[in-house]
């Protein structure tokens, strides 16, 4: 009985297997058992050194192309195992991060170069270590991954994380460098262990990464911070939250400038969402509306939450000559959380009354509030036609919805007795073309010179 045994036993191993199913089987495994197979056998080895394994591994972990495999005149093993030495720590997210900046230069390079003129060559292991020690906290690997790739940009406009401009009002936030960040690391109360990630230079507006589980944020969560107002307490600091982390952060936002969600006016990136659905025709008249919350002119407490909005009119480039016509007036229809209802009438747009004629498009950017944390608006046009003066006639605008982010109250807050603070809730607005030149309830410095409106 011991001779088929051994026959059996042979049979199974893996040393008799001819060459061309052995590689078909190694080319299933993951790069630590493939490394882990050279220390089985010699023929093992052998067969584990195979190239067009180890291509495989460099193109999927750090994005290697035959180009640049050539240029290092290495073998695709020794390729792997280089780039292992330097960015092991990050090879979770290595790929997923140089993709989208990649992506992004790509995009960016064909419509903004000169955004991507600002960014700054990454930064060396030894740089990172250094912050790390300068701040004594850790930063997550998907940050300093990042950094290795790019180190944010320079101090410029328009800033790479995205821009927003109302008629006294305007926003552009810069991607930090490592030692920028480092430099507006906080340790006061209500930021305790927070680094700033973003910054604009026109309203001083951060989005702050946790280092730490303090002060009831989530460790590596990403925020706007947003000054509790009817707190006593300076360190009364409630958030908006923009992200649960670093890699899904960044890359969220990249897929939505490389997909075009977010358009690209006057070589900025603006940061409005368009739902696909809030389009309306009228005739020959499309009208589509963009939104974007602004955390910088919001508040949490009191409840003060500000929405800006892109809308878009355009006719059909068939539509006949005589249906050109001119804007006279808007209505608005305004419903918030609660249920409650404005209803506003006025003349023209943001002061203007534009004339549609076939194929062109008119833009404009307007704003409003709400008490709530979300509400609707819907409503219509009034137009007359140029060649028939007589004639009046109705465009629909599609009815969008306005939601703010997840926000945390500060724990500032919670902590103090209730009593300290007066409860007096906002009231909507009630015409948002005129709201746009009230005081805001931040009392944030407009820039210098006339922010575009229009665009």
């Amino acid at each position: 009985m011991a001779a088929p045994l051994d026959m059996e036993q042979s049979a199974l191993s893996l040393e008799l297997l001819p060459t061309d199913p052995l590689l078909l089987i190694l080319s299933f495994l993951d790069y630590r058992d493939l490394m882990s197979c050279c220390c089985l056998s010699r023929r093992l080895n052998q067969l584990s050194s195979h190239d067009p394994l180890w291509k495989r591994h460099c193109k999927k972990y750090w994005l290697i192309s035959e180009e640049e495999k050539r240029k290092r005149n290495q073998s695709w093993k020794a390729v792997f195992i280089s780039t292992y030495s330097d960015l092991g720590r990050y090879i979770r997210y290595y790929a997923t991060l140089k993709k989208a900046w990649d992506d992004l230069e790509k995009y960016l390079g064909q419509r903004c170069p000169r955004m991507i003129g600002s960014l700054k060559e990454s930064v060396r292991e030894e740089d990172l270590d250094a912050v790390e020690a300068q701040i004594g906290c850790k930063l997550p690997d998907d940050y300093r991954c990042s950094f290795r790739i790019h180190n944010g940009q320079k101090l410029v406009v328009p800033g790479l994380m995205g821009s927003m401009a109302l008629s006294n009002h305007y926003r552009s936030e810069d991607l930090l460098d490592i030692d920028t960040a480092a430099g507006g690391f906080q340790q006061r109360l209500g930021l305790k262990q927070c680094l700033p990630l973003t910054f604009c230079i026109h309203t001083g507006l951060s989005q702050y990464m946790a280092l730490e589980s303090v002060e009831g944020r989530n460790k590596y969560e990403i925020f706007y911070q947003c000054p509790d107002q009817m707190a006593r307490n300076p360190s009364a600091i409630d958030m908006f939250i923009t992200g649960t982390s670093y890699l899904e952060w960044f890359t969220s936002y990249v897929n939505k400038v490389v997909t075009g969600d977010y358009p690209i006016i006057r070589d900025q990136i603006f940061r409005y969402v368009h739902d696909k659905e809030c389009v309306a025709t009228t005739g020959d008249i499309t009208v589509s509306v963009s939104t974007s919350f602004l955390p910088e002119l919001s508040s949490v407490h009191p409840p003060h939450y500000f929405f800006t909005y892109r809308i878009r009119i355009e006719m059909s480039k068939d539509a006949l000559p005589e249906k050109a016509c001119q804007l006279d007036s808007r209505y608005w229809r305004i419903t918030n959380a609660k249920g409650d209802v404005d209803e506003v009438q006025g003349p023209g747009v943001v002061g203007e009354f534009p004339i549609i004629s076939p194929g062109r498009v008119y833009e404009y950017s307007s704003c409003t509030t709400f008490s709530t944390t979300s509400g609707y608006m819907e409503g219509y046009y009034t137009f007359h036609c140029l060649y028939y003066k007589d004639k009046f006639f109705n465009v629909t605008i599609p009815r969008f919805h306005m939601v703010c982010p997840t926000f945390k109250v500060s724990t500032a807050r919670m902590e103090t007795n209730h009593n300290e603070y007066a409860v007096d809730e906002d009231e909507d607005s009630t015409d948002t073309d005129e709201y746009e030149d009230r005081r805001r309830v931040l009392d944030i410095p407009a820039p210098p010179g006339r922010c575009p409106r229009h665009t």
